[in-house]
């Protein structure tokens, strides 16, 4: 298929997916983003409220396999749409609902609506645009994800002040309603990939994907989902318990975090492009830097807060980073298998794997023990990450030589 070389061209592209995972963003972390308000709110408990955010990560992870296989199956744009649709909907039901059961099955419902879109889009991507092209846009893309968390973290405030918290779920779907329009108007579209022939070397091709290598490298990006996506529902939580302030304040803390995560795009992209340019040594040089931010936040948790939101923010932000090489950088290297969305769809599941992990068990290691041991298990996490990717370099290193 021919490339898009024109520069305009690929801006509108890169644009366009910019703000479709922006809306995406917008429609699927405003529950955890406010999470604190809605347990002040409906007085239910934070672990049964905590129940539909875990739900939905776990729902979003099969929907990334599920939505990878349809993406090299079936038209990339329809999927999006698809997806766009169903998680308007799903973002006007909640706020009906005061079941938390209910909202459980509703939120479900929505992740699994959100996985299908990553995949189709990363698909067009890798197709749309060169190699070069492909590894300068997605960092902007992957910003959208950044853009759209300083939105929530921003508005949500200021709409719970002014009309409660059921008002930041009908805001995002207006906002999915305008993007699923510009959608069906200027995204192009690509027909399925075609089959390849079936031989022996194509058959031990796919197997890559479930070497034990790639296994390391899927829990590795397991601990990443469980420390991105932990400590950005719960920060605010954490910062309102330790030093006593209102939740729409420790929500608007938040912001800080996507803030910290899209310097962290740039500065990944950089290190990866020109200085470590193994994907499996630079992830692990920012999981360790992730360490290091953990254990400063074990030290100094309840001294300051100012600290307290910094080093919380650092540590999402280098998860940000190793999401970036290992979700968004590796599945190119797929692409002479046929089978690039469906790699997309395995790997991103792994996040949300994590995410749904850590989103609960942060919930109950908060309210049953402490968060002082919260931290602790955060810098275990970081650190565990550091070793797995430390100790894929020369294997990775070894199969892309063969």
């Amino acid at each position: 298929m021919t490339k898009i070389s024109d520069p305009k061209k690929i801006r509108n592209l890169i644009f366009l997916f910019s703000l479709t995972y922006f809306v995406s963003y917008i429609t699927r972390i405003n529950y955890g983003a406010i999470i604190s308000e809605m347990e002040r709110a409906t007085q239910l408990s934070r672990s049964l409220l905590s129940m539909a955010v875990t739900g939905s990560f776990i729902t979003y992870g099969v929907g990334q396999i599920i939505s990878g296989i349809c993406g090299d199956a079936f038209s990339p744009k329809k999927l999006i749409s698809l997806g766009l649709c169903v998680t308007i909907l799903m973002n006007v039901l909640l706020p009906l609902c005061t079941n938390p059961y209910i909202m459980l099955a509703i939120w479900c419902i929505n992740g699994f609506a959100q996985a299908f879109m990553w995949p189709p889009m990363l698909k067009l991507m890798i197709f749309l645009l060169t190699d070069e092209s492909y590894r300068q846009e997605t960092v902007k893309v992957s910003m959208g994800a950044s853009v759209g968390t300083i939105a929530v973290y921003l508005l949500s405030p200021l709409l719970i002040s002014l009309f409660g918290w059921k008002s930041v779920f009908f805001f995002s779907a207006a906002a999915g309603g305008v993007m699923l329009m510009f959608c069906n108007m200027f995204c192009p579209d690509i027909p399925k990939t075609p089959k390849m022939p079936h031989t022996k070397k194509n058959s031990a091709d796919f197997k890559i994907l479930f070497s034990p290598l790639m296994i390391s490298v899927m829990l590795a990006i397991v601990l990443q989902g469980m420390l991105r996506d932990g400590v950005t529902t719960w920060m605010p939580t954490y910062i309102s318990e330790t030093y006593q302030l209102s939740n729409i304040i420790a929500i608007l803390t938040g912001v800080i975090l996507p803030i910290f995560s899209i310097i962290s795009f740039q500065v990944t992209a950089w290190l990866y492009h020109r200085k470590l340019t193994n994907p499996l040594l630079c992830a692990g040089v920012i999981f360790g830097v992730g360490a290091v931010s953990a254990l400063a936040l074990v030290l100094l948790t309840g001294h300051n807060a100012v600290f307290s939101v910094i080093f919380s923010a650092l540590l999402t932000a280098c998860m940000h980073g190793v999401n970036l090489i290992l979700i968004s950088m590796l599945p190119a290297y797929f692409q002479k298998y046929g089978n690039v969305s469906t790699v997309s769809g395995v790997l991103n599941a792994c996040t949300y794997i994590g995410s749904a992990i850590s989103t609960y068990g942060i919930a109950l290691l908060s309210e049953q023990f402490s968060w002082q041991l919260t931290l602790v298990v955060w810098l275990l996490i970081a650190a565990c990450g550091a070793v797995l990717c430390l100790s894929c370099i020369k294997p990775w290193q070894k199969r892309m030589e063969e």
